[in-house]
């Protein structure tokens, strides 16, 4: 997370507005299962496309999905299957924060992070 010491409000919302790219990830980041927990010894880990997540907060609560996108510059993360109508009648993808949701299953494709969550192993 992007270290401030000032207990400020309107500093800590620049610090978050103005952080740079490899500071982003740690505020991208969903608390893991209790299996993935005590699979990997970690309580967290940084959401990526293509991990399975149940969502814990909002209308959409208990519904579980696959991650379709994360957007790095508003904080947000899409999930298959939370959608919100729109006036026409259409539905549209619902941005939602990584600290809403709990990642039941990790997507492993990537060689340096099956090799970075086991590191905590």
């Amino acid at each position: 997370m992007v270290r401030i010491e000032s207990k400020q409000p309107r500093k800590q919302r620049k610090a978050r507005y103005t952080a740079p790219l490899h500071l982003r990830s740690g505020l991208l980041s969903a608390p893991l299962s209790s299996e993935l927990r005590g699979e990997y010894k970690r309580r967290s880990a940084r959401v990526i496309k293509g991990d399975t997540v149940k969502v814990l907060r909002g209308e959409s609560a208990g519904t579980e999905g696959v991650v379709e996108a994360v957007d790095t510059g508003r904080y947000r993360i899409v999930v298959e299957g939370v959608s919100i109508p729109k006036a026409d009648g259409t539905e549209m993808p619902r941005p939602i924060d990584p600290s809403n949701v709990q990642i039941t299953k990790l997507n492993l494709k990537d060689a340096k992070r099956v090799e970075k969550l086991a590191e905590g192993r």
